[in-house]
């Protein structure tokens, strides 16, 4: 009877072991074990697929939340946008991206031109106007000035001839206006005057808007041809707007141009303070382009002293920076650096101008130590 023949394990069956050896128990034992186990691991996997499953709108919607708020406040703190100056980095010592600096200039203006008592101002009862300017100066009041006439006045300032008197104006509008008033002005001389239409004018409104007419039109010029050598800025054109029956918002100056010797004409812009600080007036305002070391009020551009400390940021330093294109001034020369964004409006800043140079201030405030020392002073 022939022996029985060996047999050892091949995946799940049982074949003829060819090298005729006995089948080792052991390995076939940790094999059986191997595949328990496995089979375990995929019924856990299976369940937690299938709780995932159940719950997979909350998942996603927490992952996708979690991601999103992590990915913003990474891009926010990189760039610091919209990222609040207490919430910064206390190391960080400016803003990543430099905003530009304008280049300024610093021009002399003898122009200076307000409304008094604008609540009283009307088409039919007048206009009382106070000028205030640093030479002789000659003041013209346009009535009903054609609008497309004045602006093409202005074109002819840059490429044509330059508006240096009051008939180089009228020329340039073809006596497109009602009727003219004029003054003469003696240097710093604020008396007010009253411009009004004449009665057989029969005029009581300009019709609706948009007007084809200006109500008012003030130009100031030079009187003495040597001051037109002296000055830059040698003429000043003062759009006024004055209420009447169709229109009836209150009297106040639209536009102010400086128009100067070169040709160049600049359109005043207001600046807007804080709320802490006194509003500039059209009166204080700067051109486009160019910076006066004069308000066209009159006197220096100060800041009281009351209202010297009052950054919005750092509520400890004098406004010095004014932000375009907002025309918000509100910044001191410590907060400047700090903001690519308006921390008023948040508008983005393009470009950036001081008030007053660093030297000015050092002399300012040098001026101010004096005052305070010298008067109680002991020999």
């Amino acid at each position: 009877m022939a022996p029985p023949r060996p047999w050892h394990a091949e995946g799940s069956a049982f074949t003829p072991s060819r090298h005729g050896s006995t089948p080792s128990l052991a390995r076939w034992g940790q094999r059986l074990q191997s595949q328990a186990e496995g089979g375990a691991a995929s019924s856990m996997a299976a369940v937690f697929l299938v709780t995932l499953y159940e719950y997979s709108p909350l998942f996603y919607i927490a992952l996708v939340s979690v991601c999103f708020l992590v990915t913003s406040a990474l891009v926010l703190g990189w760039f610091g946008l919209g990222v609040p100056v207490i919430l910064r980095n206390s190391e960080e010592r400016e803003s990543s991206t430099r905003v530009l600096k304008k280049q300024m200039r610093q021009v002399k203006n003898p122009f200076g031109l307000e409304i008094s008592n604008p609540a009283a101002a009307s088409v039919t009862r007048g206009v009382v106007l106070t000028p205030d300017c640093l030479e002789d100066c000659v003041l013209t009041c346009y009535w009903g000035c054609n609008v497309q006439k004045l602006h093409e006045a202005l074109q002819k300032h840059v490429y044509c001839f330059r508006i240096k008197t009051p008939q180089a104006l009228e020329d340039a509008l073809y006596n497109e206006y009602l009727y003219k008033q004029q003054y003469f002005i003696k240097k710093n001389d604020k008396a007010e005057k009253y411009c009004q239409l004449p009665e057989d004018a029969q005029v009581v409104d300009f019709g609706p808007v948009p007007r084809a007419r200006y109500p008012l039109v003030a130009l100031l010029t030079l009187a003495d041809e040597e001051d037109r050598e002296i000055h830059d800025i040698i003429a000043m054109v003062a759009v006024i707007h004055v209420p009447d029956e169709s229109y009836r918002l209150s009297c106040r100056i639209l536009y102010q141009y400086l128009l100067l010797a070169q040709g160049q004409y600049h359109d005043l812009k207001q600046l807007f303070m804080s709320a802490n600080s006194p509003a500039l007036s059209p009166s204080d305002t700067f051109p486009g382009e160019s910076s006066t070391d004069r308000g066209l009020a009159g006197g220096e551009p100060e800041l009281q002293e009351e209202n010297s400390k009052d950054c919005v940021v750092c509520q400890n330093g004098p406004v010095n920076w004014v932000l375009l294109p907002c025309r918000h001034t509100c910044l001191c020369d410590g907060c400047i650096r700090y903001f690519q964004q308006c921390p008023m409006c948040r508008q983005f800043v393009q470009e950036s101008f001081p008030l007053c140079s660093k030297k000015e201030q050092d002399e300012d405030e040098s001026t101010r130590v004096l005052q305070d020392v010298l008067p109680g002073r002991v020999f």
